[in-house]
């Protein structure tokens, strides 16, 4: 289960990118989460995904 709080999500979810999961698509698989409502929640605190960078990063 995934933290509801989205700065708790942001750093739960960054930290899986950076250590466990090598895309946002395989994060989600992992996670059973949906990416379009996982962006939606972290852009609401200013976050957005960075494909590069494989991790949420500031708008």
């Amino acid at each position: 289960m995934l933290p509801q709080d989205p700065n708790i999500l942001l750093s739960y979810v960054n930290t899986k990118l950076r250590d466990e999961y090598d895309s946002l698509d395989a994060l989600c698989d992992g996670l059973d989460a949906d990416p379009s409502e996982l962006t939606e929640k972290l852009s609401t605190v200013g976050y957005a995904y960075d494909l590069d960078a494989n991790q949420f990063r500031p708008i």
